[in-house]
């Protein structure tokens, strides 16, 4: 699903900075892996090339078997909307639009009709069991059920793959097992591929297989049991 090979990244600058180093990186088709490394890894870097949010200088990137190099801003949008779900840590809703003006907020930029997009967001709340927050701005709801909206949101288009970013970083640890009990229903149920960046040992533990960065290179990884 995701082969990369010899990708290297470096930021221009009065002093370049080479933050990925030749990452060689294979995830299967309905896996859920996570990836961490301490602060200036390149592990953001890493997932943003991943979500076509960023270009790499040199190797290859193949999605599903397409090559993602060089792509125009309007076909990496399309790649993005096809194929791909974020979830980020601030969670990134609109504050003065609802609950499920939020989810359905990608079928709008893919031109869905009003009454049809706003069918399909209470469909993923209601999966989310997020129904009676609906009509709820984001203010209105705790930090829990923020990111589960902004969960559905990533589903609401179909993706393939779900690219999380600290998904539970701004979240205490009983909610974040509960977004972990969330993801995993994703992958085992929907068979969703996750990768999901992580400061966090416990949510590693909580995946299938744990990516490891360093300095710009990935260090061999390791298979675990998951926790369920």
């Amino acid at each position: 699903m995701i082969r990369l090979t010899e990708i290297n990244k470096t930021y221009p600058g009065a002093v370049p900075l080479h933050v990925l180093k030749g990452i060689n990186l294979h995830v299967e088709r309905g896996e859920l892996v996570s990836i961490m490394g301490a602060s200036g890894s390149g592990k953001s870097t890493l997932l943003n090339i991943l979500g076509i949010l960023d270009n790499y200088d040199s190797g290859e990137y193949l999605l599903d078997g397409t090559l993602i190099k060089d792509l125009s801003e309007n076909k990496g949008a399309e790649y993005r909307n096809r194929m791909i779900g974020f979830v980020f840590q601030s969670f990134n809703l609109i504050n003065y639009k609802n609950a499920v003006e939020n989810v359905a907020l990608p079928l709008f930029y893919q031109g869905v009709s009003r009454r049809k997009r706003n069918m399909l967001a209470m469909e993923q709340l209601e999966k989310m069991g997020l129904a009676d927050r609906a009509h709820h701005l984001p203010g209105e709801l705790s930090g829990g059920q923020k990111q589960r909206v902004a969960i559905a949101r990533a589903m609401i288009t179909n993706p393939s793959i779900i690219l999380a970013d600290e998904p539970t970083g701004a979240l205490d640890s009983s909610t974040s097992r509960d977004v972990m009990a969330l993801f995993r229903q994703l992958n085992r149920q929907e068979g969703k591929t996750i990768v999901i960046v992580t400061h966090d040992p416990g949510v590693g533990r909580q995946c299938d297989r744990v990516i490891r960065i360093s300095d710009g290179l990935i260090i061999p990884d390791e298979s675990i049991k998951t926790d369920n």
